[in-house]
């Protein structure tokens, strides 16, 4: 069975943010992930990690104006000065968490933008992050994101992160295969886990239920049969990766909510 990390952002909403490591510790999780540390001392952090034996396996880089409906910068023209102090930020925050992933939110276009310019904008803001993170020893990701939920997010599907990696060429660039993402966006999912896990350009796998973004046993996505693809998979070329699971309970943040719906765990 492919191991599961639980998404903070996301799950344990009952509890406040630094309590939730606990959560996930007392539900069995071994490791985390979450979007933003950077509200956060990262010694408290680190305390957390370790006083429950959890390890971080991901977060996001500064997305810019979060509040303000920014999400990443990365593709953003006249802000690479930003751009590239959030990714020191973020190298600082995973060397002392041993966080070995980040991943840098590409961003989405302004009305009126030039797209040839932002891709160009893009691809050098990602090969910098890259190059960087090389020698932090730590991977950047990319993800695709659907335009339902992020109307104007310009990495969309799976064909065009690989794209991107492969023409860059650094080891330590790789996707980040959002299976929630993807369904929206494209479908055939298990063909596309059967396609993408043997590159070694998949850095990270996401899960969440179809269409409401819910636990994976609710909605259209069969993920009993997919964690079965993916271990048959990975069997066969070595991929340890996390799968994070980056879903809303249905129950919301009521008590108990999370521990409740994780019935789809094995």
């Amino acid at each position: 069975m492919p191991r599961f990390a639980a998404n903070l952002s996301m799950l344990y909403n009952e509890h406040a943010f630094l309590d939730r490591f606990a959560a996930s510790a007392a539900d069995g999780f071994q490791a985390v992930e979450f979007l933003f540390p950077y509200a956060f001392d990262v010694r408290e952090l680190q305390h957390r990690l370790r006083d429950h034996g959890l390890q971080q396996v991901l977060f996001n880089a500064p997305p810019g104006d979060w509040d303000a409906g920014e999400r990443g910068l990365a593709c953003l023209p006249g802000r690479e000065a930003e751009f590239r102090a959030g990714i020191h930020q973020a190298l600082e925050y995973a060397q002392a968490l041993a966080c070995p992933r980040i991943h840098v939110m590409a961003g989405i276009a302004p009305k009126g933008s030039d797209r040839a310019a932002l891709q160009a904008t893009y691809r050098a803001n990602i090969a910098w992050a890259a190059e960087q993170a090389q020698g932090a020893g730590c991977h950047v990701l990319i993800e695709p994101i659907n335009t339902r939920d992020m109307p104007g997010y310009i990495l969309n599907r799976q064909d065009a992160a690989h794209a991107l990696v492969q023409d860059i060429g650094l080891p330590n660039l790789q996707v980040q295969f959002d299976l929630y993402h993807c369904q929206i966006m494209e479908g055939d999912l298990a063909s596309k886990l059967r396609q993408y896990l043997p590159t070694g350009r998949v850095g990270h796998l996401q899960i969440a239920g179809v269409p409401q973004r819910h636990e994976p046993d609710v909605g259209e996505v069969n993920y009993a049969y997919l964690f079965e693809v993916i271990d048959e998979v990975s069997a066969q070329c070595a991929w340890d990766g996390w799968v994070g699971c980056e879903y809303r309970p249905a129950l919301g943040a009521a008590a108990g909510a999370t521990s409740a719906g994780l019935a789809w765990r094995p």
